[in-house]
């Protein structure tokens, strides 16, 4: 990389408690905008999650985290040094991709001490490295063989190692886990989790994936087409999301979203769909809620009561059909011709069209501006 004039931070810049800082940052690739004036902290010892779909953005600002992409715009700290346009490998880096990159030809001693002895690193201090990688990620059984004599999880124990031995203040995984089964999958996180917990370094952390995310994460980047839409613990995303998009893209099953508009009542204001009156008592809104416009209502099935009889608050709907999911069921229904999911215990049985009521947590529901999608 060649650096254009140097940037020199500011002394305020420099805080020892954000370990990653990045200020004004923008990437385009000709006239196409891929990230525009991001700003994102990461506190020392932070496990933050980049969440996003393909194409949001969230590997390419890893990337220039990293070194391997030259940002258009802005500023990059790690541990309060400006890195902007230094190289990868003086970055205090290390870095898991999601392919393993395993050398072939050599054993997992080797890939595990490949970039030790390139430096010139003194033998013992390599062993005593790569015996350390190992033991924590418990491959020391595997050092002697080749990568493919490895199951996939075990390679990507070995691509992890060889991150670790580099003995680093930042890693960065760029979806680490998309190539395994969902059962590797499973069992990889809590091995990340336990990674984070023993170390104790800031790990940044792409994905897809909710479940990831929302399982490893001290805080979430939810992202969508360059922009972080919401920044926050996973709780707080998933019970409180900023918008639409952050309500449907966290969650599984998926949020229901019913579409109607505010009305004001005796009792205060209510969302009306095409018969029904929903009473919104209960939901704390960020804002006043002024009647007449336009709203989507959320909703997540397991937010959601059935009952066979009517009462305060219930609201009649016609059974469709349900999907068994072991310990319960995901019931969906027609309320005022619109569809809704529920959670259900999986014993419960219902007939097609049998009439059930619905009731709502309305402390756990969401109501999105139908034109802005932004909450209210």
């Amino acid at each position: 990389m060649h650096a254009p004039a140097p940037i020199v931070a500011d002394a305020t810049e420099k805080d020892t408690a954000t370990s990653v800082s990045i200020k004004d940052l923008s990437l385009s690739f000709g006239a196409i905008d891929v990230l525009t004036h991001l700003d994102l902290d990461v506190a020392d010892g932070e496990f933050l999650v980049l969440l996003g779909p393909s194409g949001c953005g969230k590997s390419t600002l890893l990337n220039c985290i990293a070194g391997l992409l030259d940002i258009s715009d802005g500023q990059i700290f790690i541990k309060g040094e400006n890195v902007t346009w230094k190289e990868p490998k003086d970055r205090g880096i290390g870095m898991v991709f999601q392919s393993y990159a395993l050398y072939p030809q050599m054993s997992v001693e080797k890939n595990l001490s490949f970039g030790l002895r390139n430096t010139k690193m003194a033998k013992d201090e390599i062993a005593r490295r790569v015996a350390r990688a190992a033991r924590i990620l418990q491959i020391e059984p595997l050092l002697n063989r080749k990568p493919a004599a490895l199951s996939g999880g075990q390679r990507q124990r070995v691509a992890i190692g060889r991150a670790l031995v580099r003995d680093v203040d930042v890693f960065l995984f760029d979806e680490p886990l998309s190539n395994l089964d969902a059962k590797l999958r499973s069992e990889l996180r809590v091995e990340i989790k336990r990674l984070h917990q023993t170390l104790d370094n800031t790990m940044i952390y792409v994905t897809h994936d909710q479940i990831e995310a929302l399982t490893l994460a001290d805080r979430i980047a939810v992202m969508k087409g360059g922009v972080i839409q919401q920044l926050d613990r996973p709780l707080t995303i998933y019970n409180r999301p900023a918008n639409r998009f952050v309500a449907g893209f966290i969650g599984s099953p998926a949020m229901n979203f019913l579409e109607g508009e505010l009305v004001e009542t005796p009792d205060g204001p209510a969302f009306r769909m095409s018969h029904l009156m929903i009473d919104l008592a209960g939901y704390e809104s960020a804002e006043p809620l002024r009647t007449g416009r336009r709203v989507t209502l959320g909703v997540r099935p397991e937010h959601i009561a059935l009952s066979s009889e009517g009462g305060q608050d219930a609201y009649p709907a016609q059974f469709e059909l349900d999907e068994p999911m072991g310990a319960d069921s995901l019931v969906w229904l027609d309320l005022d011709g619109q569809h809704l999911s529920a959670r259900t215990s999986a014993g419960n049985t219902f007939d097609p069209g049998q009439e059930l009521h619905v009731s709502f947590a309305m402390p756990m529901a969401s109501l999105f501006d139908a034109e802005t999608e932004e909450r209210l």
